[in-house]
């Protein structure tokens, strides 16, 4: 039975002073305003509270830092900084959106095809038939679908050669963070051909024998079994899962104790070309087309294009990839990025540092430093004041903040404030104990301002073991008030700052 899986499910399952120098410590942090009387949502008067007094009583624990700024002079209205910064988490994903669409260009395409190498004569392939990655992170199972419909438009029904896929466009990067769980959905493995952002749907079922587990490739509309993802029942507790390289396949397991009588989840896929050369296998079979098994070549095949599938352009892929945070995505339009910059990069570290040269020269975000472009890791840093300040120059080139989501702020009452009293466009960006917020605001009288806020409490991130990373004791409560402080301030800044 097939059953329809939405977009939405599919992207979701799987951040009038001038601003005085930070000092190393707590003590340079830069001053808050005082309170100020201003109209509230009703129109009456109230005392707005100091932005300090918001913090006090936020119970956020760690450190946080924020800033505001006249969104068209950049000028830093109210801020609190630290010298070095706080992990951007996700909110990274607002950087690297401007990097790519600055680099690229806001209608740039992925393109994935298919190549013939050889001759094509009455429908034979007389050579290698090649599924080749332009590095697509938007690549689904329905796409493969539509690429083995093309090959039959095409008339080819069979290859004499191998069935290669090639991965080589970009940096292979086994995984995003190495301090990230291994079974994590959110941190999968990069490569120029990726599938359904290189995770695979594992589902299981208690029956009478035990369980009945599957593992595919779902997308809208078709989900076909694979094997290059195998998983089996280990009796234990702890750990929920482990990974095994078993060569031509990802072999996992999962503990007995943590399935209960059913479920599902997404698990990272770490040999990407295998995943996607068996999709598109399965599906030319379903065409008549006998594929044999794809083999992976290291090596840019040239040929005759028989088929291709090419993304959305650039400015909506990003507009995505902001609204559910993808990580693969901004892993994969950063990389693309650089390598537009440099001709080649190395690595995925490689192509963070590039991105940070570039922070740094185009934007003014002095002292900033990124190990990614997705914010997965928690050694990137910027400061509040820099990240608010870069806004304000983007905006005028139009490259944001129309590609961020909007961010529906309450009240104190906890009531909704309508859009054209204080809306709010931004990225949210979340860790184990880092929490971050950053983009626009227009006021109840069309001031439009720009800011930042991150928190983090790095020695509690930091004493987490393996086995709390996913559900860390304390983790969510702690995330909720970081939120709703990053609401209160937002709250605060619409008010003072109206005008």
């Amino acid at each position: 039975m097939v059953h329809a899986v939405s977009r939405r499910f599919f992207l979701s399952a799987l951040g009038a002073t001038a601003l005085q120098s930070a000092t190393a410590d707590a003590a340079g942090l830069v001053q808050s305003l005082r309170p100020q009387v201003r109209p509230t949502v009703s129109g009456t008067k109230a005392a707005m509270p100091a932005a300090d007094a918001l913090l006090t009583q936020s119970g956020v624990s760690g450190q946080i830092i924020y800033a505001v700024a006249d969104a068209r002079t950049g000028q830093i209205l109210e801020a609190r900084d630290i010298a070095g910064g706080l992990p951007p988490a996700s909110v990274t994903k607002s950087v690297t959106a401007i990097y790519a669409l600055e680099t690229l260009g806001p209608a740039y395409r992925f393109h994935t095809r298919i190549l013939a190498v050889g001759t094509v004569s009455g429908g034979v392939v007389n050579g290698d038939l090649v599924l080749a990655g332009g590095g697509d992170p938007t690549l689904d199972t329905d796409g493969l679908a539509d690429m083995a419909r093309q090959l039959k438009d095409a008339g080819i029904r069979e290859v004499r050669g191998q069935f290669l896929v090639y991965g080589g466009a970009l940096p292979f990067e086994s995984e995003i963070d190495s301090d990230q769980p291994d079974y994590a959905g959110y941190n999968p493995t990069i490569s120029g051909l990726n599938l359904n952002f290189n995770r695979v749907h594992f589902e299981w079922r208690r029956g009478g024998q035990g369980y009945a587990l599957t593992m595919d490739a779902r997308s809208e509309n078709y989900r076909p079994d694979v094997t290059m993802a195998k998983i089996s029942v280990a009796k234990r507790d702890l750990p929920v899962f482990t990974y095994k390289d078993l060569g031509s396949a990802d072999g996992w397991t999962v503990a007995s104790g943590a399935l209960g009588n059913g479920g599902a989840r997404w698990l990272p896929v770490r040999k990407p070309e295998l995943y996607a050369g068996e999709v598109l296998q399965t599906f030319a079979r379903s065409q008549g087309i006998a594929l044999p098994a794809p083999k992976v070549t290291r090596t840019a095949p040239r040929g005759s294009v028989v088929a291709q599938r090419s993304s959305a352009p650039l400015q909506e892929v990003i507009r995505d990839c902001l609204k559910y945070s993808t990580n693969l995505t901004a892993e994969v339009v950063g990389l693309t990025a650089s390598m537009k910059r440099s001709g080649q990069v190395s690595s995925l570290r490689a192509s963070a540092r590039l991105m940070t040269a570039w922070a740094q020269a185009r934007l003014g975000m002095k002292g900033c430093q990124f190990v990614d472009h997705s914010g997965l890791g928690d050694k990137s840093r910027v400061t509040a004041s820099t990240l608010a300040q870069a806004y304000s120059g983007v905006i005028h080139k139009g490259l944001l903040p129309q590609l961020m989501k909007s961010v529906v702020i309450p009240d104190a009452k906890g009531k909704p404030i309508p859009t054209s009293i204080l809306n709010v466009h931004a990225k949210t960006g979340t860790l184990n104990f880092a929490s971050g917020l950053g983009g626009y605001i227009r006021t109840a009288k069309g001031r439009d301002l720009t800011f930042a806020i991150f928190s983090a409490d790095l020695p509690k991130r930091a004493s987490l073991t393996e086995n709390q990373k996913e559900r860390p004791p304390g983790g969510q409560a702690w995330n909720r008030r970081a939120r709703d402080l990053q609401k209160a301030l937002i709250r605060r800044w619409g008010s003072v700052y109206d005008g």
